[in-house]
Formats: structure tokens, C-alpha cells, sequence
């Protein structure tokens, strides 16, 4: 961790060699090309850039994502051990280096098996192709009369013919093109002759196996970003106006001349104080004086009108998403027409820690060490803001505090490179808890109105629902632009924000149906601790918090049981079937109106919600008890069914559900971004609680519904955007009332039961 590393010299570490082929030429042109030194570049068209064997036989896969604690390094193991017949502890899975994986776009969008495995699949198979065809010649039989056991291929008719993969490598690399479909990120895959097994054939791919990142984490083995150290580092603090729009009029470097070693660090408005020790770093920050210029008097609203500034702001772009039928002629002719509006606070990633970030720039390369999830498009950043080739700059991905979107981690990496070039030194730079909370990119707030038309049967003949709200990249989701960093905003360079949010994702088959949403303006251009960017589920959760309520409310409104509704207009098979399968998991009673046993301190309720994410379907049932007196909500138990297709890992996914429901509770009834009309407000754990250990839930139960003929999808978010809804809607049947805001806190549910 201490030292940059090569992709040669990991090899050579390791004892790692690469699994490469040319078809008939196995043993011919290109073994005499390795012999002679040839290595084969780092480009997604090599076999080596995926798969590599060491010469007592082990197997390494270079993964070009990396796993935040979700069971992605064993999965992606247990794929590629299946492929290439060998037992996955002898599988390692190297992540998240820009020096020995392709980009395959870090952590993003629940893709790390969705489309993250795709070409180690693909590869794995290809090598194991490769390998017997090699076997064959050796042996002298046909490859179709070959079997392969735990990396040593045989006869069928005799055993005793055999030859292991390490024999048949034999120490040399072995050159062999696959064809890439030219996609960067998420997107990458590759093509090859090979096929990959069927499901059926699997012995690996769909047992638990237990996460291989646990021990380093409990005995405390494991470096995270924040344990990294180099040479000569100095430790840096960055220095950032107390409140928004500001820049630099002054600073007065006397001010700190009692910290010893201590200096300013300035390029423009981005200011930072470095130290060789981090607390004289952090005393220095904290004494030194600088003037500001108020570009901007008072930037933001009073954060209780910021609903009210939602819905009268210009929109600046809309996106009907789905529009079919005549909606105006439903309205029109409607017996009866439902109409609800739901708010959704901006919400911070509040990791465990602050962003931290360890930068080496040298005249003959750039070395980042960083927690952000997307490494390789720190190295395009860290690139861009240096004014070096991207080849020149090697980013590590080290585990750090949690991340789920883009959170200050990134910040940190170009802080931290930034610093590094202007001082002409390593440079660790490591945030404050009220930097990580205060300035990491937010959740968006936002409005959404749900309208509904009845015909005098009861059938719902109009559905519109519209979100409207911030943009959910008024910064891009990575680093690989400085214009979206902190670091850059500061020296001027100019922003460039996208303009997108989002609709439910749900399969309702509703005549006449308008989802759209509509964008408005950042509250600032630049430099803002408001400014919106992917939190985990980008805008998920806030979407079907408005949408699967007023599912319920319709539901209420046409006197049906809110299971049974939402299967009256569902079309499709796969979403009725989770809806089914945890309604009949979690003992679901119809009824036709809350259940409102409004006697007693404590009251209880069920509530429903359902959703899609990419192809996965989810949905949860929540039993919630609330205090009256306290107005506390406690999110008892949670049913979850889930599906997306293939299984690879049930203990792993198990787990990654339980995650997203307890994050997503936390998120449901405590997490709101206090401001005033300067600066945010809620910088620590008290101004921004989060769920404790009392809050959650007793039980989480799972239904994990197997599709071995659908290829996986994702699983690291679906199952959170259906949380908020089902508290939500279990909150009214306990109470008969409802609360459309988020967070449900305890002052807004006395409120709600004191006006019922």
C-alpha cells in the first residue's frame, strides 16, 4: 500500500501468469513472442487485462469495479471459477486499480454483476478454452474427449492423462485477442469464441459463501485509505468559506507562525494549510485568518420555504417519461378525481468518516490513492486537473468510510493531487466531520404531485404522476471532470451541470398514464454545499416515496385492499409475483381502510410498496409500532421479496438487502440537510442523526426469488427506494393520517396525530 506497483511487478510478486492464447499458435508464435519479452498492454482487447494464472495454478481476475462490502469480490470469484473448473478459494480478484483492471466504471448502478461480471465471465470461459485446447495437443486427444477438475485437465477414458493449468502455462505469456464492443464503463464487454456455461452446468454460482473482506474489517488487518502513508507526506487540511459564495479577499499566513512547519497552501480561492504532523494540520486550519468576499447575500431560502421555492421556480427542462392515452379526456369525465403532493428533504451521504485521500505527484507519474468508487475516473480527473495524460496518473481504490453515490471522496482526490503538485510533495489531505457532512454532494430535494381519475365503477381511467425538483446531476456522478470538483470550482474553472431526475419505475397498466419530472435551477452555479449529485438509488427513494403512497391512496379512495389493487393493474408476471410472494411471506390481512386502532400509546400498522431498478423487482412489506406520547417510529419488521434473475451469492444478497433497508429506514425517518439562508447547519451526528442501534428493525426477513434463465441484475439499491413508501403507508394504517414529508420525525408525527 506504501508503494506504487506495477502491473508487471504485481505479476512478478505474485507469481502471476498471464492466461493468454492465439487460437492454433498456442504453443507457436506468441510463446516465442513472450520468450523474447513481449508483454501485452493493459487494453480491454487482451485476454490478460482479465484473467491470469500463477504457476502453482491459482487464478487471478482484474476486475475493473471494486466491492464497497456487498459480496462482489466473492461473486465475481465464484463466476470465474465456475467457468475456468476451478475451486474458488483459488480464485483472487483484483479491484479497482487503474494500473491492473480496465475501466468498467466503478461502483454504479447495482452493475457490478449486472454488467461489471459480463467479461470476466466471458474471459474466464475463453481462458479455460484456451487452456484445453493446449491440453489437447499436449495429450494428443481432442479437446471434446478432455474434462476439466479443479484446474487440471484429463482424459475421460483415463485419468492418469493429464495436465494441470500451471503445467500448461509453464511460466510464459501467452498473447490472445478478444473483441471489445469499444464501451467505457458500465457498458464494457468483450466477445469471444468460447461459450460460457448454462446455469445448469454451475457448481459454484449460486451457493453462500461468506464475504472475503470480513476478518480484515473485524481484526482490524485491513488498511483503509485513512491508514495510508508515504515518505515525506504532509497532511493537509482544506479550507473552505463557513458559508456559500465566497471567495478569497485575504489571508493573514502569520496567523499560524506558532504551528511549527505549518504553511499556506493557495491557488486562487482554494485554500489549504499543510504540516508534516495532521494535528499541527488541523491546528493550523483552525487558526489561521483569512477575509472572504460575499459574492452572494443569502444564497439559499429559508429552509422551511424550500418546498414553496420547488414548486414556483422556473423549470429549466421536463421529460414526459411515459404518455399513452388521452389523460385530458379522462380527467374530464371522472367521477372522482384524487390528488396528493409529497416532499423530500436533500439528504447527505453522512459516511462514517470523512473523504480522505493520499496523492503522490512526480515529474515521471501521479500516484492517488482513494476511497472514491470509481478509481478510474479519478485517474481522468486527477489527469485533467494536472494537465498530464491519463496514462501518466495510477489510481488505487483503498477502502474507505462508505460511499453509495458520489460522496466527498472524490473531493478529496483532487484536493489531495492539487496539493501534491503545489508543494511538490506527497500530500494526504483528510476532511473534519463538519467538511464530510456539510460539503459532501447532496441528495436533490424535491415535489411530487400525484392526480388520479375514477370513473363511477371505481377504475382508476387517469393516472399523472410529475416529480420536480433539483437536478440529480447538477455535478456528474464521478470525478473524472475537475469542473465538478470542489478543488476546481475554486480555481475557476467553470461548471457544467446535467439536467436530469427521474419517474416511478413500475409496471402499473393504467389507460391513460403521464410519469414525468421537471428540473429547476441550483440554488448556486458553483461551490455550493447544496449541490446535487447520485445518492445511493439516485432520487429512488423519493420518487416511489410520492408514487407507492399514492398507490395506497388510490387504493383507500376505491375501498380495495392496497395488495389487491396494486395486482388489479399490474401486467406483469414477474412484478405481481414479488408482490405475492411478500405479502403471503409477511401474513398479509386484506383490508379495505387503515386498520387505526387509535387506543394505547403504542399503535401498529402494516404498509406496502413495490418497485423496479434495472430489472430487478422488489417489494416490502413494513410493520412499524408508533408511540404516541414520543412520537416515535420504529420500523419493527420488514418482509423483503426480491428478484434479480440469477442468484450468484444468497448469503451475500441477503445481506445487501439488509443493508438497503436499514440504511433506508435511517434515510425514512431521520436524515434531513439543515441550512440556513448561508451555510448548511447539520454537520455532525446530533444536527444530522442517523438510525441507532435501537431503531432498527427486529426483523428483516428475505424472499429471494431464483430465475436461473434471466441473466443478474442488480442488488445494491432496488431495495431501498421501496422503504420510505412502505413505513409511510404503514404509518397510516396505524393512525389513519398521513404524512407526505420526509424525514417522518418525531415532532412531524405529533404534529400529523394532534391535527387528526
Amino acid at each position: 500500500m506504501n508503494a506504487p506497483l506495477s502491473r508487471r511487478e504485481f505479476l512478478k510478486a505474485s507469481g502471476a501468469l498471464i492466461v493468454t492464447a492465439a487460437g492454433p499458435a498456442f504453443i507457436g508464435e506468441a510463446l516465442a513472442q513472450t520468450a523474447a519479452g513481449a508483454k501485452p498492454p493493459l487494453v480491454p482487447t487482451e485476454l490478460d487485462s482479465w484473467v491470469a494464472i500463477t504457476p502453482d495454478g491459482r487464478v487471478t481476475a482484474f476486475f475493473g469495479k471494486m466491492d464497497m462490502g456487498q459480496s462482489l469480490d466473492i461473486a465475481i470469484a465464484q463466476i470465474v471459477a465456475d467457468e475456468l473448473d476451478v475451486a474458488v478459494d483459488k480464485v483472487d480478484v483484483v479491484m479497482g486499480d487503474t494500473a491492473l483492471t480496465c475501466n468498467q466504471g466503478g461502483a454504479s448502478g447495482s452493475t457490478g454483476i449486472q454488467s461489471g461480471a459480463r467479461p470476466l465471465r466471458n474471459a474466464a470461459a475463453e481462458a479455460r478454452r484456451l487452456l484445453v485446447h493446449s491440453a489437447s495437443q499436449k495429450l494428443g486427444l481432442p479437446a471434446e474427449q478432455l474434462r476439466v477438475d479443479d484446474g487440471v485437465v484429463s482424459a475421460v477414458s483415463d485419468p492418469a492423462k493429464k495436465a494441470s493449468y500451471a503445467e500448461l502455462i509453464g511460466g510464459r505469456h501467452f498473447h490472445h485477442q478478444v473483441e471489445w464492443n469499444k464501451q467505457i464503463g458500465n457498458a464494457m464487454d468483450i466477445k469471444v469464441q468460447a461459450n460460457p456455461k448454462s446455469p445448469s452446468e454451475y457448481r459454484i454460482v449460486g451457493k453462500s459463501l461468506t464475504r472475503r473482506d470480513l476478518p480484515g474489517k473485524v481484526y482490524r488487518t485491513e488498511k483503509y485509505v485513512t491508514d495510508i502513508s508515504l515518505p515525506k507526506m504532509l497532511h493537509a487540511r482544506v479550507i473552505r468559506c463557513a458559508r456559500a459564495a465566497c471567495t478569497v479577499a485575504g489571508i493573514d499566513e502569520s496567523s499560524i507562525k506558532r504551528v511549527k512547519g505549518a504553511r499556506v497552501v493557495r491557488e486562487k480561492d482554494f485554500v489549504a494549510v499543510v504540516a508534516d504532523h495532521e494535528w499541527d494540520a488541523v491546528r493550523a486550519s483552525r487558526m489561521l485568518k483569512i477575509s472572504w468576499n460575499e459574492i452572494k447575500k443569502d444564497p439559499f431560502p429559508p429552509m422551511a420555504e424550500i418546498y414553496d421555492h420547488i414548486r414556483k421556480a422556473p423549470v429549466v427542462k421536463r421529460e414526459d417519461a411515459v404518455k399513452k392515452g388521452d389523460l385530458e379526456g379522462a380527467f374530464k369525465t371522472a367521477a372522482k378525481v384524487v390528488e396528493a403532493e409529497y416532499e423530500w428533504p436533500f439528504q447527505s451521504h453522512a459516511s462514517m468518516g470523512p473523504g480522505c485521500s493520499v496523492a503522490d505527484v512526480r515529474a515521471d507519474g501521479v500516484t492517488v490513492w482513494t476511497g472514491s468508487q470509481k478509481p478510474h475516473f479519478v485517474q481522468t480527473g486527477v489527469a485533467r486537473l494536472l494537465g498530464v495524460p491519463p496514462e501518466k496518473v495510477r489510481a488505487i481504490w483503498v477502502a474507505g468510510p462508505g460511499s453509495y453515490g458520489r460522496n466527498d471522496a472524490g473531493d478529496a482526490a483532487l484536493d489531495a493531487a492539487l496539493l501534491s503538485k503545489l508543494t511538490g510533495r506527497p500530500v494526504r489531505v483528510q476532511g473534519m466531520r463538519s467538511d464530510g457532512i456539510a460539503w459532501d454532494p447532496k441528495g436533490p430535494a424535491s415535489v411530487h404531485r400525484g392526480r388520479a381519475a375514477f370513473d363511477a365503477s371505481g377504475k382508476v381511467i387517469g393516472y399523472e404522476f410529475i416529480s420536480k425538483g433539483f437536478s440529480r446531476r447538477n455535478i456528474d456522478t464521478n470525478e473524472s471532470d475537475p469542473r465538478d470538483s470542489l478543488a476546481g470550482m475554486s480555481i475557476g474553472l467553470p461548471p457544467k451541470p446535467s439536467i436530469d431526475f427521474g419517474v416511478p419505475a413500475e409496471a402499473y397498466g393504467f389507460d391513460s398514464k403521464l410519469l414525468a419530472w421537471e428540473v429547476i435551477p441550483p440554488l448556486l452555479d458553483a461551490s455550493s454545499p447544496l449541490r446535487s449529485s447520485h445518492l445511493r438509488d439516485p432520487v429512488g427513494p423519493q420518487i416511489q416515496f410520492g408514487s407507492e403512497q399514492f398507490i395506497d391512496e388510490l387504493a383507500i379512495a376505491a375501498g380495495e385492499d392496497p395488495v389487491a389493487f396494486r395486482l388489479k393493474y399490474l401486467s406483469a408476471p414477474r412484478d405481481a409475483a414479488v408482490i405475492k410472494a411478500a405479502a403471503e411471506k409477511a401474513g398479509w390481512q386484506p383490508r379495505q381502510a387503515p386498520r387505526a386502532a387509535r387506543s394505547g400509546d403504542v399503535l401498529s400498522g402494516r404498509g406496502i410498496a413495490y418497485a423496479q431498478r434495472n430489472g430487478t423487482l422488489v417489494a416490502v412489506v413494513a410493520e412499524i409500532e408508533v408511540e404516541r406520547k414520543s412520537g416515535r417510529i420504529w420500523g419493527k419488521k420488514f418482509t423483503v421479496a426480491h428478484d434479480c434473475g440469477l442468484i450468484i451469492n444468497p448469503e451475500g444478497l441477503r445481506y445487501t438487502i439488509e443493508g438497503n433497508v436499514v440504511q433506508g429506514l435511517s434515510r425514512t425517518l431521520f436524515e434531513e440537510v439543515r441550512f440556513d439562508r448561508e451555510k448548511v447547519t447539520s454537520v455532525d451526528w446530533l444536527s444530522y442523526p442517523i438510525l441507532e442501534i435501537r431503531d432498527a428493525p427486529e426483523a428483516i426477513e428475505v424472499v429471494l426469488i431464483n430465475r436461473p434463465e434471466i441473466a443478474p441484475s442488480g442488488a445494491g439499491e432496488p431495495s431501498i427506494r421501496v422503504v420510505p413508501a412502505a413505513v409511510a403507508n404503514a404509518f397510516f394504517d396505524a393512525t389513519g393520517v398521513r404524512l407526505r414529508r420526509a424525514p417522518l420525525t418525531p415532532e412531524r408525527v405529533k404534529a400529523a396525530l394532534a391535527r387528526a
